[in-house]
């Protein structure tokens, strides 16, 4: 069980420390370990849950500990973190396992003395029943929600206080996984009858060809995955996709595409008929396009390095644009929950590379044309603000829908306008 700590207090310092993504860094440091499933199982649980709940967590810190959780050194925050998360949340976990094995993780790191400091305070967390703060003001929803003041501030203007707190709990909620099938190779109902075979079990969901995973699934692993009968794809995602409207034959532009989910979508929706263009700023991203139309048996998809801000004539016109531009991705902070804790300086920049994408995409649309914004964040700023500038400026183009898919009702937040060039 030590090595499953481990594992996870490792990544999480990583995230902490070096800015890694919670899922790619977790993802390395489980493939490259020898510990069992159950003790990979017990690491995932314990970083996730983590991250989920880091002010929760710095708030019991700071009412059993006379040193503040800010002033610990790096290794010594993240196992108190760890061991707390397991005493308060984690039922299955006795508290002498959860005390021991941490002073046992920091007696074996470089923060050594700080051994019997850990214990004293893991101990006197096990012995104590600590209330977190019950108001409706900003401070009491961020200490129980964990959530940053400046992004509850954001949400409550947006949504007011009832719906911005839905999104709150929504976002402390299990991730559930969803699968793209991919109808060019197989059926819905196939899909579903040979992942049961293997073990696996998964029930449709109101998008067509869109099932979510009831049970587990390692795909590294999947033949089924390996032989493309499926992407993975959030519902919120698909759903986004599904409102491009796209028909056989035409002609696509996906100008920030990469890994390629939406691209994948619309080829299949357009059963692998006429052209789409999917484009991205950095040639490994680019790859990660190719290598996915390949797996599923694409031939409709030609990926590209290009700049979304800036406009490339070579590219030429097109029937439908996807403009699904770099966003704060607060839609999304169940799947990936260090998102919220980064500094609210970070998203200054947004939206002008928003308005600048969606000006440049405008511009690849033909006469009578399409063109979807879209963004995986809830707030507004950066979805209707951006959408309602572009229209003012551009007197050609006309909303035909704006719509969020709320976290509280999907699995992820999502956001899509779907904009027709009337000239």
């Amino acid at each position: 069980m030590a090595n499953a700590r481990k594992i996870a207090v490792d990544a999480l310092i990583r995230v902490e420390l070096d800015g890694a993504y919670s899922n790619l860094i977790l993802g390395q440091l489980l493939s490259k370990s020898s510990a069992s499933k159950e003790d990979k199982s017990l690491a995932s649980a314990i970083f996730y849950g983590v991250l989920d709940r880091i002010i929760t967590l710095d708030f019991y810190i700071n009412k059993l500990s006379k040193i503040p959780s800010k002033k610990l050194q790096p290794y010594t925050r993240q196992v108190l973190r760890s061991a707390i998360y397991q005493i308060y949340y984690m039922d299955r976990v006795p508290n002498s396992a959860a005390v021991n094995e941490a002073v046992k993780l920091i007696k074996k790191s470089n923060e050594n003395r700080n051994s019997g400091y850990v214990n004293a305070v893991l101990r006197n967390a096990a012995d104590s029943v600590i209330p977190l703060p019950t108001g409706s003001d900003l401070f009491s929803l961020s200490v129980r929600y964990s959530c940053p003041q400046w992004i509850l501030k954001d949400l409550v203007n947006d949504y007011g206080a009832q719906r911005a707190e839905e999104f709150l709990k929504a976002f402390l909620l299990p991730s559930r996984v969803n699968l793209r099938v991919n109808t060019l190779k197989i059926s819905t109902d196939d899909l579903i009858n040979k992942l049961s075979e293997q073990g696996v079990s998964s029930e449709k969901t109101d998008i067509d060809n869109c099932i979510e995973l009831l049970s587990g699934i390692d795909f590294a692993d999947n033949s089924l995955f390996a032989d493309g009968f499926f992407h993975v794809q959030d519902l919120s995602s698909q759903q986004c996709a599904h409102s491009l409207s796209a028909i056989k034959g035409e002609r696509i532009l996906d100008l920030c595409a990469a890994p390629g989910g939406k691209s994948f979508t619309v080829a299949e929706i357009m059963e692998d008929s006429g052209e789409i263009i999917s484009c991205d700023l950095y040639e490994s991203r680019v790859s990660l396009i190719t290598k996915g139309a390949e797996r599923l048996g694409i031939k409709s998809i030609s990926a590209k390095v290009n700049d979304a801000t800036v406009y490339n004539k070579d590219l030429g016109l097109f029937d439908a644009v996807l403009c699904d531009v770099p966003c704060s991705g607060f839609g999304v902070i169940r799947r990936k929950p260090e998102i919220k804790y980064k500094p609210a300086d970070d998203f200054s920049s947004l939206e002008a590379v928003q308005k600048s994408i969606i000006e440049t995409s405008s511009k690849y649309v033909k006469k009578g044309g399409r063109m979807l914004y879209s963004t995986c964040t809830i707030r507004k700023a950066e979805n209707e603000a951006i959408v309602n500038w572009f229209l003012d400026n551009n007197r050609d183009f006309s909303c035909e829908f704006m719509h969020t898919f709320y976290p509280s009702e999907n699995n992820d937040g999502f956001f899509c306008a779907l904009l027709v060039f009337n000239a």
